[in-house]
């Protein structure tokens, strides 16, 4: 796959097939991190892994999904949960910009996770006190997103947006995630 298809096809997906996540993309996550560009190499991003089915359990409750969607429509089914979670990690005590190396870092990781095959839904409307009890994250670091993990069981693709459709994704006739992305003209300006 191109750079470009990666990024075309690395969208967020949201239900997943009940099958561990391999160690080795485990394992390339990890490194993403470690090779995240960041302000001055300051590296103050970190992760939690959450794997164990039973912490991954305890994390489900804690996150809320697909704002635009109904509950019913966005929130992943029991036997369509993710199988593991990323706890993003902010370590404050490293002076810098921590949001655009977190940033940085949240591509690199679901990049590598989808270069085999792996879904992932940034999470950002997160209980942070009750998960960062839950991890064991205490200052100076602080939890800033959750990334929900698995193999995706529905697809997802850019269409344009349209007065109609505004910036809001939606589900298809499918069941599948369709995300409306502005057009290049609305983006870029050459002088």
């Amino acid at each position: 796959m191109s750079v470009m298809e990666t990024l075309n096809t690395r969208r967020t997906y949201r239900r997943f097939a009940q099958k561990p996540v391999p160690q080795d993309v485990v394992e390339d996550m990890v490194e993403a991190l470690r090779l995240s560009s960041c302000g001055a190499n300051r590296q103050a991003v970190k992760l939690v892994v959450v794997q164990s089915p039973e912490m991954v359990a305890k994390v489900h409750p804690l996150v809320k999904w697909a704002g635009y969607l109904p509950p019913e429509q966005g929130a992943p089914k029991a036997d369509e949960q993710p199988v593991m979670y990323l706890a993003v990690v902010q370590d404050s005590s490293i002076p810098g910009d921590l949001n655009t190396d977190t940033g940085i870092a949240l591509a690199n990781i679901t990049l590598a996770a989808w270069a085999k095959g792996v879904g992932s839904c940034i999470m950002g409307a997160i209980n942070k006190p009750a998960l960062s009890e839950l991890l064991g994250i205490a200052a100076p670091d602080k939890l800033a997103f959750m990334v929900a993990l698995g193999r995706p069981t529905h697809a997802a693709r850019v269409v344009p947006m349209t007065e109609k459709t505004g910036i809001k994704y939606y589900l298809d006739e499918n069941g599948d995630y369709c995300v409306p992305k502005r057009s290049r003209e609305e983006l870029a300006r050459s002088v």
